[in-house]
């Protein structure tokens, strides 16, 4: 059954209000759309990944949950947030990976190829995440476009929504970003 957008906007403006049981009664309504965004963000996740997708959904919601004054106004917007929480999960998960690798956890049995190129692209993903932090701080417009566009997969026309501009200037500030991270990132890491 799809959502309607209605009923999802008014659970939204019930949750904006404080009211926690809409929250719990908006999850079930959107669960499957943020099972998508989780899968997509699953999908640049080094093979191997220990976090799976139903996780990622859960600590997910978890970080909505404890927003104090959520501002979403629509779908769009609190998927969009979603995504973000849903970013800011796998950062925190390669963070804690890469300080076990630096000895908070010194047992090691075994080191294979599949995990050397996991612990790369672990850091490649806190890379990317510092650099659009570096790029939000510069051009928030632009870190917010990278971030529902790359992260959370939304198309041109969701995203100008959400941000409020054209979906041609959209367009062009995506590709600048792109550019502008390139440079930052380098060509090892840009790809």
């Amino acid at each position: 059954m799809t959502p309607s957008t209605s009923g999802v906007t008014e659970l939204l403006g019930e949750v904006r209000g404080g009211e926690q049981a809409a929250l719990n009664e908006l999850m079930p309504v959107v669960y499957q759309e943020l099972r998508r965004l989780a899968r997509q963000h699953m999908r640049r996740q080094p093979r191997g990944h220990t976090l799976q997708t139903t996780d990622l959904v859960n600590e997910a919601y978890l970080r909505l949950a404890k927003l104090q004054q959520p501002d979403w106004t629509d779908r769009v917007q609190f998927l969009a947030v979603a995504s973000r929480a849903m970013r800011c999960v796998l950062v925190d998960y390669f963070r804690r990976r890469r300080r076990a690798k630096r000895g908070a956890n010194p047992v090691r049995i075994s080191l294979n190829e599949g995990m050397a190129v996991s612990e790369q692209r672990g850091a490649e993903i806190i890379a990317i995440d510092q650099a659009l932090s570096k790029l939000a701080a510069l051009d928030p417009q632009k870190g917010q476009i990278v971030e529902l566009r790359y992260f959370g997969g939304l198309s041109v026309e969701e995203t100008a929504k959400v941000v409020g501009a054209a979906p041609i200037t959209v367009k062009r500030e995506w590709a600048r970003a792109r550019a502008w991270l390139h440079r930052e990132l380098g060509p090892e890491r840009a790809g």
